[in-house]
């Protein structure tokens, strides 16, 4: 079977590995172009897929827009039965779609149609969900509404970041789309159509929903807090100064929103109801440290307020 794949972040190279580490002939791996970095923007950094491909002497293909039509003769000349497309970061067109033989499926992760969109794994957290999981789909023009070949739930550990969430998930999906293009090749796959009344959805992450609200109840601020780790990162300020904060979890204790109650162990702030205690901090500018860290540093004091 002659796959395409598509994909960028490293998110995705767990599902090309898994490909390769099976005997599938993987044309070719479609991804993003190299992001500029430092001030100057004179180098650039490669994509992880592109760096696992490389490595694995998987042709790369680096379009500015998978619509573009070189590319797409270029596609069409690799001749694939079929596309796979993890995490890759644009939409793809119709005619795209059904360029492979077989068309295209995609890994997601989440039980769709629960969370469609661009950040399912943080908003599983930050909605306080008890399970997720990865859902195969045959892709369509519509946003993760294609119908379920293959669906593999998880409980979610209650207190599990979205760093540590989406590296097991992206492991299981890996192994996932292993099974579901085995089936494939026997057709033993039945696609189910998706129950479309029941789509919950997963927008992209803004810097307004990574700012934390401290008259939110303390679960609502520390689900935040773990859903955004590590990266983008929770933010709030103090005296003017932005924080990004990290491993909180729900402790008694009563005040105003964002007052600092306590600086012994971690950092004790309280909320709208209840509190969180905050065990690494990440100051505008530098490095992530321990809070406590941060406080011999007087980075916080008792009585402070964050906002």
């Amino acid at each position: 079977m002659r796959v395409v794949f598509f994909g960028t972040p490293e998110f995705a190279v767990p599902s090309l590995e898994a490909l390769l580490g099976e005997g599938f002939d993987v044309v070719a791996a479609v991804t993003q172009p190299d992001k500029p970095q430092g001030r100057s923007r004179s180098s650039a950094v490669p994509p992880p897929v592109k760096t696992a491909a490389e490595a694995e002497d998987v042709p790369v293909l680096q379009p500015e827009r998978p619509s573009d039509p070189d590319f797409m003769e270029r596609l069409r000349a690799l001749a694939p039965d079929v596309g796979v497309v993890v995490a890759y970061g644009h939409i793809l067109k119709p005619d795209l779609l059904a360029l492979p033989r077989q068309g295209m499926i995609n890994l997601h992760p989440s039980l769709l149609p629960e969370l469609r969109g661009a950040a399912p794994v943080e908003w599983a957290i930050l909605n306080g969900l008890e399970q997720t999981g990865v859902t195969i789909i045959r892709m369509e023009a519509g946003l993760d509404s294609g119908p379920i070949l293959l669906q593999i739930p998880h409980d979610i550990d209650p207190a599990v970041t979205g760093g540590e969430l989406s590296e097991h998930l992206s492991e299981m999906g890996a192994q996932a789309l292993v099974e579901a293009l085995a089936l494939l090749q026997t057709n033993g796959l039945e696609p189910h159509p998706q129950e479309h009344a029941r789509a919950t959805y997963a927008p992209k992450l803004t810097r307004d929903t990574a700012h934390i609200r401290w008259t939110d109840p303390a679960e609502r601020v520390a689900r935040l807090i773990r859903a955004l780790d590590p990266t983008p990162g929770a933010w709030t300020q103090l005296d003017g100064r932005e924080v990004k904060l990290f491993g909180a979890r729900v402790v008694e204790d009563n005040g105003a929103p964002g007052e600092v109650r306590a600086t012994d162990d971690g950092l004790r702030i309280t909320t709208g109801q209840g509190a969180v205690e905050v065990e690494e901090v990440q100051p505008a500018g530098k490095a992530r440290m321990t809070a406590a860290a941060w406080v011999r540093g007087r980075g916080a004091q008792v009585g402070q307020r964050f906002g």
